[in-house]
C-alpha cells in the first residue's frame, strides 16, 4: 500500500518540481562523467609520459569530486526541504485522516528511496552517453589519437556514484523523518499562510550601508588590481573584506529597492508594478545570506573557468611560437673547490657519449651567457633603484644579468625563424617577453636607460624592450637579457652557461623520438660523467616532445578541474534560486487568484511572474560579474606567465556555458511558477 501511495505521489508531483529532478539528473551524470574519465582514456593513443599525466588528473579529479559531493548533498538536502514544504498540507491531511508519524515517515522514505533510484539510474545512463563526449574533448586536450577508443562503461565510477549519493539520499531521509518527527499538525495545516517577516529597514540606514560597502568593495578592486606586492594576509583580508561589503549591498539594496520603486510614482503604479515590486522586495529581504553565498560562488565559477580555459588555450598557442627547435641544451661548469667557472664544450661532451651532433641534427648553434661582476639585476635600474624597490619590495635585486653576444643571439634568432638584429659599438638591446618585467624595464629604457659593463657604457637602441627569449619553454618565462657587441665581451671571458640548440635531422615523428632517446641517454651519461668530476654546476635538456607533453597536461588538468567546480557551482546557484523562487511561487498562489478576481489580465500576472524570477535570478549574477571584471584582472598578473591572449575565447566558452545552465534554470523555474500559480497541475 505504502508503495502505491508513492509512486501516485511521485507522479503527481514529477511535474511541479521539475527542478529538483532536473538537478539531481544532471549532479548524478557530471558526478559519473568525470569519474570515468581515467577508464575513458585508457582507450586514447598517447604517450607513457602523457598516460603519467592523465593519472595524476585523475588522482586529483577524485579529490575534487569528494568537495563536489559535499556541495551537491547540501544541494540536495536543500532540496529535500522545499519538497517537505510544498506538502506541508498534504501530510497535515495524512494525519487528520489517522495515519501516524511513523506511517508518514516510512511512506517519505520510500517516496525518498523510489526517487533517489530512478535519478540514480537515469543521471548514470544520461552520464555514460556524456562520458563519450567527454571521451573525445579529452583526446583533443592532450592530442591524443583516439582510433583505439571503443565505448566502455566504468564501474568503478558507477559504484563510486552510487555510494556517494547513496549516502546523500540516507541523510535525506534521516532529515526527512525528523522533520515529520518533530511537525505539528496545527504548524502543517498553517504553512501556506507562514511567510517569512520581512523586517522594516530604515531607509538612511539603508543608503549610508550601501555607500560604505561600495567604498569597501572599490578598496578591495584597487588593491587587488592596482597594488603590486600582495602578501598573502593582504590577500585574506581583501577576499574577507570582498564577502562581507557582498553581504552589506544585498542587505541595504533589499531595504532600499521599494523605496526607490514607489518613489517612481509614475512607473509604480502602472499596471501590476507595485505588485512586482514587492514581491520581489520580499524576496530579496528573505534571501541576503543566500544572495551573498550564491554571487560569491557564481564569482568563483566564472574565474574558475575563464581562468582554467586560458591557460590551457595559452598554453597550447604558445608552443608554435615559444618551441620552435626540436631540443635545448644548457650547462654550466665550475670548479667546486675554487668556485671559477670553467668553459663547457656540449657538442665534444656529448661526441664522447655516442651522440654526434653533425649526424643527429639538421641544423644546430651554440650559444654562451655571461655575467659581469657588479652588473646586476639592481644595477640596471641605474638612479631609479630606490623607487623600485618602493614599490617591488619581494625582487632579488642582486641576481647577475645575463648578457649575450649579438653573433650568437642573431645564430640562434635565425634557427628559431625569427628576426636578427643589428648594433652600433655604444648600442644594447633589452630583450624580454614576460609582461610584468617588461614594463618595469621598459621604464628605464623610457627615461634614456644606459648601462656600464666591461668598462664601457652602452645606451639602449630602442626605448622599451624587444620581444623574444632565450630558452624553449610553453610559457613566457624570459625575465630579461642584454644583447651587446661582440667586440665588448673580452676575450677568454668563461660564459656563466652555454646552450646547444638544434633540430632533429629526421622528419616524422618516429623518427625524432628515437633521436630524442638518443640525445637522452647521451645527455644524462654526460651529466653523470661530469658530476662524478666534480665540475657540474647546472645541466638540463629541455625537448619540443617534452615541452608539450607537460604543456597539453597542465592545461588538461586546468581545463577539467575548472570545468567540474564551474559546473557544479552553476547547477548549485541554478538550482537554490530556483527552489525558493518555486517555493515563493507556491505560498504566493492566494495572492494571484487575488489579482485575477479584481481584474488582472493573464498576461500582466505572466509578466509580473517573468520580472519577479528574471530580477531574482539576475541580482546575484550582477554583482558576481561586477567582482569577476576585477577578479580576472588580478588573475591575469598571475597567468601572464602562461600567456593571456586567448582570454577572450575562455570568456566567451564560459558566458555560453552560463547561459546554457544558468539560463536554463532560469527558464525552468518561470515556467514551473507560471504552471503552479495558474492551478495546472
Amino acid at each position: 500500500m505504502l508503495f502505491k501511495m508513492a509512486l501516485l505521489n511521485i507522479r503527481k508531483s514529477i511535474k511541479d518540481y521539475a527542478v529538483y529532478f532536473f538537478t539531481l539528473l544532471i549532479g548524478v551524470s557530471v558526478f559519473y562523467v568525470f569519474n570515468a574519465i581515467g577508464t575513458q582514456s585508457a582507450y586514447l593513443t598517447v604517450s607513457a609520459d602523457t598516460r603519467e599525466i592523465i593519472g595524476l588528473m585523475e588522482t586529483t579529479l577524485s579529490g575534487v569530486s569528494v568537495f563536489v559531493s559535499v556541495v551537491l548533498g547540501l544541494l540536495i538536502v536543500y532540496a529535500g526541504r522545499f519538497l517537505m514544504k510544498r506538502r506541508s498540507r498534504e501530510f497535515a491531511v495524512y494525519m487528520l485522516l489517522g495515519m501516524g508519524k511513523g506511517r508518514i515517515s516510512a511512506l517519505l522514505l520510500c517516496e525518498t528511496f523510489i526517487i533517489g533510484i530512478g535519478s540514480l539510474l537515469a543521471g548514470l545512463v544520461l552520464g555514460m552517453g556524456l562520458s563519450q563526449l567527454m571521451s573525445a574533448f579529452v583526446a583533443d586536450l592532450f592530442e591524443a589519437d583516439m582510433t583505439e577508443y571503443r565505448f566502455t562503461v566504468s564501474w568503478e565510477s558507477v559504484i563510486k556514484t552510487l555510494i556517494y549519493f547513496g549516502i546523500m539520499y540516507g541523510a535525506v531521509m534521516i532529515f526527512n523523518t525528523l522533520m515529520i518527527g518533530k511537525a505539528r499538525l496545527i504548524t502543517l495545516m498553517q504553512s501556506d499562510k507562514r511567510t517569512e517577516k520581512m523586517p522594516l529597514k530604515n531607509p538612511a540606514l539603508c543608503v549610508l550601508i550601501f555607500i560604505l560597502a561600495a567604498a569597501g568593495l572599490g578598496y578591495a578592486y584597487h588593491t587587488v588590481t592596482h597594488k603590486i606586492n600582495i602578501t598573502e594576509n593582504t590577500m585574506l583580508a581583501m577576499i574577507a573584506l570582498g564577502s562581507v561589503t557582498t553581504f552589506l549591498i544585498y542587505y541595504s539594496v533589499s531595504g532600499l529597492l521599494l523605496t526607490i520603486a514607489s518613489a517612481m510614482k509614475g512607473s509604480y503604479y502602472k499596471g501590476l508594478n507595485a505588485f512586482t515590486f514587492r514581491q520581489i522586495s520580499a524576496k530579496i529581504n528573505t534571501t541576503v545570506m543566500s544572495m551573498t553565498v550564491i554571487c560569491l560562488m557564481l564569482f568563483v565559477a566564472i574565474c574558475t573557468l575563464s581562468s582554467a580555459f586560458t591557460v590551457r588555450n595559452s598554453m597550447n598557442a604558445n608552443l608554435n611560437s615559444l618551441c620552435p627547435a626540436d631540443f635545448q641544451i644548457d650547462i654550466s661548469l665550475k670548479d667546486k673547490k675554487t668556485e671559477e667557472l670553467l668553459p663547457a664544450d656540449i657538442i665534444s661532451e656529448l661526441k664522447k657519449h655516442g651522440y654526434d651532433i653533425q649526424k643527429e641534427t639538421d641544423s644546430f648553434t651554440e650559444l654562451d651567457v655571461y655575467h659581469t661582476e657588479g652588473f646586476d639585476f639592481g644595477a640596471s635600474f641605474g638612479s631609479m633603484l630606490e623607487s623600485v624597490k618602493e614599490r617591488y619590495l619581494f625582487l632579488d635585486y642582486t641576481t647577475p644579468e645575463d648578457i649575450v653576444r649579438l653573433s650568437d643571439y642573431n645564430r640562434l634568432m635565425e634557427l628559431y625563424g625569427r628576426e636578427t638584429e643589428v648594433l652600433n659599438e655604444n648600442e644594447f638591446i633589452l630583450v624580454c617577453d614576460f609582461d610584468s618585467m617588461t614594463e618595469l624595464r621598459n621604464t628605464v629604457l623610457e627615461n634614456g636607460g644606459s648601462i656600464d659593463i666591461f668598462g664601457k657604457v652602452l645606451h639602449s637602441k630602442y626605448d622599451c624592450c624587444s620581444d623574444g627569449f632565450l630558452e624553449l619553454a610553453a610559457q613566457h618565462i624570459n625575465a630579461g637579457f642584454y644583447v651587446v657587441p661582440d667586440s665588448l665581451i673580452p676575450d677568454g671571458t668563461v660564459p656563466a652557461v652555454s646552450y646547444l640548440t638544434g633540430n632533429y635531422a629526421a622528419s616524422d615523428k618516429s623518427g625524432r623520438s628515437a633521436a630524442e632517446e638518443r640525445l637522452s641517454a647521451a645527455f644524462e651519461n654526460m651529466r653523470a660523467e661530469l658530476n662524478e668530476n666534480g665540475i657540474l654546476s647546472r645541466a638540463a635538456l629541455n625537448t619540443r616532445i617534452d615541452i608539450s607533453e607537460a604543456a597539453v597536461g597542465l592545461g588538461g588538468i586546468a581545463a577539467l578541474i575548472g570545468l567540474y567546480i564551474g559546473i557544479v557551482f552553476l547547477i548549485s546557484c541554478g538550482a537554490v534560486l530556483a527552489l525558493k523562487e518555486l517555493s515563493d511561487s507556491a505560498d504566493s498562489i492566494g495572492r494571484y487568484d487575488v489579482l485575477r478576481r479584481i481584474g488582472a489580465e493573464e498576461r500582466d500576472i505572466d509578466r509580473s511572474l517573468f520580472a519577479q524570477t528574471e530580477i531574482f535570478f539576475l541580482l546575484p549574477m550582477l554583482l558576481a560579474a561586477i567582482h569577476s571584471v576585477f577578479g580576472m584582472q588580478f588573475a591575469i598578473r598571475i597567468l601572464e606567465v602562461f600567456g593571456t591572449d586567448e582570454i577572450s575565447a575562455s570568456v566567451i566558452f564560459t558566458s555560453v556555458l552560463i547561459l546554457i545552465i544558468y539560463g536554463g534554470y532560469f527558464l525552468i523555474t518561470y515556467f514551473c511558477s507560471r504552471s503552479m500559480i495558474s492551478g495546472k497541475r
